[in-house]
Order: C-alpha cells, then structure tokens, then sequence
C-alpha cells in the first residue's frame, strides 16, 4: 500500500514518518517548496522529541519521500491523507481553506480508484464538501473515476505525537462504503494488531468526535483553573483538591493541574470553532463560551498576582522560564506567555526570557507583533543569565530541567527574591529554604502585608 500525505506540519510529517516507519512507501507534499527542500536534506521545521531520527531513517531506507508535486503524489498512491491546516480565522470558524484546495487538486489530478482521507481538524459538513468539490473536477474532466472520502481525525499531543501515533488510545474511521473501511482497516493493520481500538462510525461522527474530545479536555482545564482560584480566596490547596476529585474514577485525575491557561494549535482553535459551528445551527454552547472566557483570563493570573506585590513595575527586571504553551515542543501558538510578556511590557518592566527550543518561534512572533515590542524582549542564552539580576522569576512552562533548578543559585543571581509558579512545580518548603518568597496557582500566599486573598478569583 501507497500513502500520500498533504501538508507537512505536525500532524502531516509526524503521520507520514510513523506510517513509512511501518513499512509502507509513502510521499509527504506541501505546497512550500523551501521547506521541503530542508526536509530532503534531513532538516525538519518543526521540534518534535524522535522525529528527526525517523525522518533520517526511513528517508535513507527508501520509505519516504518528500515534494511539491500533488499530480505525483495522487498517481502515487492508493490512499491520500489530506492533513493541512485549519486556524481560526477572524470571526474564530476553521478557515478550511486549504482542505478544500487538496480536494480540488486531488479531483483534478485522481486517475484511479483512491481512498481520499481527511486527518484535519474540520468542521462538521467539511467531507461531504470535499466529496462535491472530488466529483465537481472529475466531471469537468469526462472521465469516470471511483473513491471514497473518509473522515479520520487526529488525537495527537505535541511532544507526545510519535508514541500517540503508533499505539494511540483509540484510531476514529469514519467511512461511507465497506471497500474505504477494508482500506483503512488495512493500513492501521499493524496498530490493529497491538490490541489498539479502531472504531469505525459514520464520516459526521468521526468529524464531531474530535471538535467533541478537545472541547471536553479544555473544559477539565477550565473548570480546575476556576477552582484554583476559589482556593485561593479561601486558603485552600489545589493540589489536594484536584488530587481528592482525580481519584474518583467518573473523574480521572488527567487534565487536573491547575495553571496559566491552556494554549496550541488545538484547544483555542477548536473550542472556538465548534461554539461558531453550534452558532451557524442555532445552538448556543454556553459551557464552552465559559470554558473560553475562563482560560482567556486564566493567562493574565500571574501578571495579576505579580502586580499585587509590585504595584509599579517601572524598571522592575522580570525573568521568565518557559515561552512554549506547554513542554516538549516549540509551538507558540496561543501560550500563555505572550500575553504576559505583552502586560509586562505594557508596564514597562524589563523583561528577560528563556525557554530550551521555542526562542526562536519566539522572537519570530514578537517581531511580528508590533503591540508587544519583540525588541524590548531579552533572549537569555541560560535560566542562570536569564535570572540574573531579577527582581521577580516567573515560571510559565514546565520543562524537566526547571523542575530540579539549584534554587539557591537562583535566590543568589536574583536582585529581588519573588519566585512566581505557574505550574506549582516546586515544593513551599523547598523555595522557603533557599530564601525565596513563593506564590504559586490555588495555593495560599502571603509576602510581607500582600497575601492572595487581595485577588478575587474574578479579577
């Protein structure tokens, strides 16, 4: 079996890598010619922990192959796998436009019987325009071509995309004929084999199973975020709470640490889509409205408790660890820490930053946005010259090397001695012991005539 994949992002290199890694021949294009002229060269443009070696390998072993060329890719292969992607667009729907550019070249280019599979996250209805778009093109061209669409959506988590790849908790088909279900009931053969659940439904329950399980997460993020910060009106400890409900089995105890508000590529976009979606059918999604409104002031809950002990931050050095919205991979989009870097600014704080493998994306983004003043920014080359001279040290993403940090070093490089956790990482008692004053999220707090209970968990 053949496979094509179109779009090279996460979810496109990371599936078309896996799937030649297990055996089959496969072609990955994308429209940007430079970047895949990096990838023949072994360079990737995106980070993803093991990528790299897979790419090297399979491409040395004659399994995948990379170019521009989508008349090639559609001779090529027996299946298509449309994975391009779909932001937000300014009225916050999924801007499909690019899905529907691959069915338009596919229906244009299509010669044989082809299983066209849309592994993009897409609104409800998108197949089946997809299936009018592939039968538009052939008609135009006299000729009389067979395929199948299949909807097949993807749960991959950036930083864990391999291992959800190849032994994934569920694989989703959804298919209109038996002969598109035997296709994909074939290529997902060598997973199938490992005891892992393929669940075949119908192309529209496919579509509203994963709009269905981000919105879902995003509401167990929300919603223990909302409750950090009632603890914190109270003094309790959200730690022990979210450990208390978690061991509930109805509840799970995955998606219950409190922080600073999720961001990617996935949740924003997707919580934002399908409130749309349900706006188009005249459904309100009031939960997910809330969801939303609740992360976006979720992301200023730092800066909040920051200002509080330093009201005037006019010349205030500000040292932050972690730019990425989560660890593990270098995507910015939507994290957090832009919108504190911005308020910061906005203050006119000084501000100095560092992060393992997203300062470049970084710098990108801030030059870019002129509202944020990228040049003010200082790029640390280490969390010590980071720290350096701080007044105050936040943490916005937790990487495995800031969990251990020599937290006396710090207290020792900083000016101040203010340690802001934004993902309770560290122990009280350890910050309190290398001299360091200690606000963390859902957590009591309370420096010199400052305490958390200053913040109303509506602030």
């Amino acid at each position: 079996m053949k496979i094509s994949v179109i779009g090279t992002g996460y979810v496109g290199l990371v599936s078309g890598t896996c799937f030649a890694d297990m055996g089959y021949e496969v072609m990955c294009i994308d429209v940007d010619k430079k970047k895949i002229d990096m990838l023949k060269k072994g360079i990737l443009p995106i980070y993803e922990p093991g990528l790299e070696e897979l790419v090297l390998r399979n491409s040395k072993e004659g399994r995948l192959h990379f170019s521009t060329d989508i008349k090639s890719a559609v001779d090529f292969a027996d299946i298509v796998i449309s994975a391009v992607g779909t932001p937000t667009d300014k009225n916050h729907r999924a801007d499909i436009k690019s899905v529907i550019e691959v069915a338009k070249s596919f229906g244009e280019n299509v010669s044989k019987y082809t299983v066209f599979v849309t592994k993009s996250t897409v609104p409800v209805g998108t197949n089946e325009m997809c299936k009018e778009i592939i039968s538009k093109e052939i008609k135009k061209r006299n000729v009389k071509v067979d395929f199948d669409i299949v909807s097949n959506p993807e749960f991959l988590r950036e930083g864990c995309a391999i291992k959800d790849t190849i032994t994934p908790d569920r694989i989703v088909v959804g298919v209109e004929s038996e002969k598109a279900k035997k296709m994909m009931e074939k290529l997902y053969k060598p997973i199938v084999r490992t005891g892992k659940p393929l669940m075949i439904t119908d192309i529209k329950s496919a579509e509203v199973i994963k709009y269905a399980a981000n919105s879902f997460l995003a509401t167990k993020i929300s919603f223990i975020n909302e409750m950090s910060n009632f603890c914190e009106c109270i003094g309790a400890d959200i730690t022990e709470v979210a450990k208390g409900i978690g061991l509930d089995g109805r509840i799970g105890s995955r998606f219950l640490h409190a922080g600073i508000g999720y961001g990617g590529s996935c949740f924003p976009k997707d919580v934002q889509a399908l409130i749309q979606k349900g706006k188009e059918v005249f459904h309100n999604f009031k939960i997910l409205e809330a969801v939303e409104e609740v992360n976006a002031r979720q992301k200023e809950r730092l800066f909040i408790h920051l200002k509080k002990v330093y009201p005037n931050l006019n010349g205030k050095k500000i040292a932050m660890l972690g730019l990425s919205f989560k660890p593990k991979t270098d995507d910015m989009r939507d994290a957090p820490s832009l919108v504190v870097i911005k308020k910061l600014l906005d203050d006119k704080a000084e501000v100095s930053v560092f992060d393992p493998v997203a300062m470049n994306n970084t710098k990108i983004i801030l030059k870019k946005d002129e509202g944020i003043r990228g040049n003010k920014v200082i790029f640390a080359e280490n969390v010590f010259d980071c720290v350096r001279g701080a007044d105050a040290v936040m943490l916005l993403t937790e990487w495995d090397e800031f969990r251990a940090l020599d937290l006396k070093k710090i207290k020792e490089l900083m000016k101040g001695n203010l340690l802001i956790d934004g993902r309770n990482v560290y122990d009280k008692e350890d910050v309190k012991k290398a001299g360091l004053e200690y606000i963390s999220i859902g957590r009591a707090w309370c420096i010199g005539e400052k305490c958390n209970k200053c913040v109303s968990a509506n602030d």
